[in-house]
């Protein structure tokens, strides 16, 4: 396989929420269309890298790089950005929050691009989570925010299937979950920094076969999709070859790292919110779609719904993904009439607010970036 092409934008030491830091850290992207186009952020989400994304790009898409410039911007811990699989400092990773990545992606827009506006955020999964961070935290930077499949606070249930995962990854090097939002606990001599082969064998199998309950819905497997629409023989040709080839591309310790950031993510958990999420949510101002899947079992349109009802007045638009493919119904891709659904709502989204004062990219400054 050919090595993915992107670029870097070098961060130094990146200091973080935690009170920890990033060593030498940086934040891989990739971007689409002309610079001075108006600008559209496009996060990557838990497991992706920037190739991941560009199913929703396309000259026959809403996010068409001959209307838009579009940016790419590779989570920490995806094994683009600074991840545990290319930290060069032993030890522990450092806690890593949205918080911590929208802010190196905003200074990733203004430094590298001379963008002080925003056309739009728009995401997938923990994508969409970064949108909602994105409203929060610069509430006066963009238009739109489109979150589709995601949440801007990670509920107890969704807590709960991570921990799930994440324990039977630990499980494979015989150490226990430390918690929600925290690590494994380690014995004295323990580290997670090296996995043998058999240890990662077994560790990413499990966690691919845990995700497999959770990615997709109930009715997706009673209807046999797997077979129908993905074209498996069945459902034990589905588990190898569709959920354990996918865990074991991976590397364990950047999926902890993204997990980690997914368990803990909550909008509120920044100034001036202190904790409450209504006020996040009432301080968004950027228009904002929010898109849930009807069968996602991570983030079911309840919750969705209540974030848009925290919302100003006029800001939040809720439609719901008709679909039984679950959290897949976002992405990436694999449903094809979920994908034309969703650019349907896109390009309508779009035009309705075309009149909300899109301002264009600034001049490029000088980079520094490699």
């Amino acid at each position: 396989m050919a090595r993915e092409e992107y670029k870097t934008f070098k961060l130094g030491d990146w200091e973080l929420q935690s009170g920890e830091k990033l060593i030498d850290a940086h934040l891989a992207y990739k971007t689409f269309g002309d610079p001075k186009s108006p600008a559209i952020v496009y996060p990557t989400w838990f497991s992706g890298s920037i190739a991941h994304n560009l199913w929703l790009i396309g000259e026959d898409r809403t996010l068409n790089p001959n209307e838009y410039f579009i940016i790419i911007p590779a989570l920490f811990g995806n094994g683009q950005s600074t991840s545990p699989s290319n930290y060069p400092v032993q030890g522990e990773f450092p806690r890593v929050s949205f918080y911590d990545n929208v802010r190196a992606q905003h200074k990733l827009v203004i430094e590298r691009f001379g963008i002080t506006h925003l056309r739009a955020v728009v995401g997938w999964s923990m994508g969409g989570g970064q949108c909602y961070q994105w409203a929060t935290q610069y509430p006066d930077f963009m238009d739109l925010a489109v979150p589709f499949c995601s949440s801007a606070k990670t509920s107890l249930h969704n807590q709960v299937f991570l921990e799930g995962v994440k324990s039977a990854l630990l499980a494979a090097k015989g150490i226990q979950s430390a918690g929600s939002g925290h690590g494994g606990v380690l014995a004295s001599g323990q580290t997670l920094k090296t996995w043998s082969d058999d240890e990662k064998e077994v560790g990413l199998k499990a966690f691919g076969r845990g995700y497999a309950g959770w990615g997709f819905s109930q009715a997706f497997y009673r209807h046999k999709l797997y077979e129908t629409a993905l074209g498996y023989k069945d459902l034990e040709d589905f588990m190898k070859n569709f959920w354990e080839s996918w865990a074991l591309s991976k590397d364990p310790n950047n999926l902890l790292t993204m997990g980690q950031t997914w368990q803990n993510a909550d909008v509120s958990k920044q100034e001036p919110y202190n904790g409450d999420l209504e006020k996040a949510m009432a301080a968004i101002k950027a228009k904002t779609l929010v898109l849930p899947a009807k069968t996602d079992l991570y983030f079911p349109p309840e919750d969705s719904e209540y974030e848009v009802q925290c919302m100003s007045p006029g800001i939040g638009t809720l439609r719901v993904f008709p679909s039984i493919w679950g959290h897949w119904a976002g992405g990436p891709g694999d449903s094809k009439d979920d994908l034309k659904w969703l650019d349907e709502q896109l390009s309508r989204f779009f035009k309705e607010n075309s009149s909300t004062g899109e301002k264009l990219a600034l001049p490029i400054r000088s980079s520094s970036s490699s």
